[in-house]
C-alpha cells in the first residue's frame, strides 16, 4: 500500500458491460489503495448489462467510490476526458487510469502512484520494456500491439516503448497543462495522444514493467477497426505538432 506521504490519488475506471468484473476489481483496488485517502471514479457509458446500476449500489457502502454516468458509448478516450476534470476537481494530486477487466493488475497501482510521488510526471505501465509482457495473447495480437507502438514511436519521434499503453498515473499539473479540451482522439488513439502531449509539454514519462493479462470474463472492446483508427490518428498528431497546432 502506498505510504502516507504520497499525494491523494483518484483511480479512473471506464466501464461498458463490465458487471462480472466491476465488484472484484473494486475489492482488489480497496486492498491496493488507501480508501481513507484515495478514491475510485467509475465512468460508465450507459452499459446495457447494468454496470452503472451495480456501481451505484456498490458506492452506497464504499465512501471512496463515486460514479459518473454518461449517456452513450463514445470511446475510451471520451470516457477519460469526461472523468479527468471530475477527478481534478476533488483536489487529488495524482490521477490513475486503468481498465476494469483485470488486464491491468490492481496490485500495480501503488507502483505507479509511488513513481509519481517520487518525481515522475507520468508513470506508464509498460508491456514492452524489460520485465514487462503479456499473458494469453496470440502471436497475431502481439505483432499488432508491438508494431503499433513501434509505428507510433517512429512517426512521433518518441522513445517510449509502449505508447499505446493505457495503464498510467499522472501528476495533476500534467493534465492541467496539456489542456484536455484540446485532446481530439476519443478511441484508443487517446492513449497515444495523451502521452505524446505530455512529452511535448516537457513532462517526464517513465515506463514501469507490467504484465498485461487478457481478460478472463466479458467481451473485449478491441477490434481491428479500432486499431486502424488509432493508427490513422498518429500522422495527424505529428502534422499538427509540426504546424504548432497541438
Amino acid at each position: 500500500m502506498p505510504g502516507t506521504a504520497n499525494p491523494r490519488a483518484v483511480v479512473c475506471v471506464p466501464t461498458y458491460n463490465e458487471c462480472e468484473n466491476l465488484e472484484p476489481l473494486l475489492d482488489a483496488l480497496a486492498e491496493a489503495i488507501d480508501p481513507e485517502r484515495d478514491e475510485v471514479l467509475v465512468i460508465d457509458d450507459d452499459s446495457p448489462d447494468g454496470t452503472g446500476r451495480l456501481a451505484d449500489r456498490l458506492a452506497e457502502t464504499r465512501p471512496w467510490l463515486s460514479v459518473l454516468h454518461r449517456r452513450r458509448k463514445e470511446g475510451i478516450g471520451a470516457a477519460y476526458l469526461a472523468g479527468f476534470p471530475i477527478a481534478l476537481a476533488t483536489g487529488a494530486g495524482l490521477i490513475v487510469q486503468m481498465d476494469c477487466d483485470f488486464s491491468h493488475d490492481p496490485r500495480d497501482v501503488p507502483r505507479l502512484i509511488e513513481a509519481c510521488a517520487d518525481g515522475a510526471d507520468v508513470a506508464l505501465g509498460s508491456r514492452w520494456v524489460p520485465g514487462g509482457g503479456t499473458v494469453n495473447w496470440g502471436l497475431g495480437r502481439q505483432v499488432i500491439s508491438r508494431g503499433g507502438s513501434l509505428y507510433a514511436r517512429l512517426v512521433l519521434g518518441q522513445r517510449i516503448r509502449d505508447l499505446t499503453g493505457g495503464f498510467k498515473c499522472f501528476r495533476r499539473d500534467v493534465l492541467e497543462t496539456i489542456d484536455l479540451r484540446r485532446v481530439t482522439t476519443r478511441g484508443y488513439g487517446f492513449q497515444i495522444e495523451i502521452t505524446y502531449r505530455a512529452r511535448r509539454a516537457g513532462f517526464t514519462v517513465i515506463e514501469l514493467p507490467i504484465t498485461f493479462v487478457d481478460r478472463r470474463v466479458g467481451q473485449t472492446k478491441m477490434s481491428s477497426g479500432i486499431v486502424l483508427e488509432a493508427m490513422r490518428q498518429v500522422p495527424v498528431l505529428r502534422l499538427r505538432a509540426l504546424r504548432g497546432r497541438l
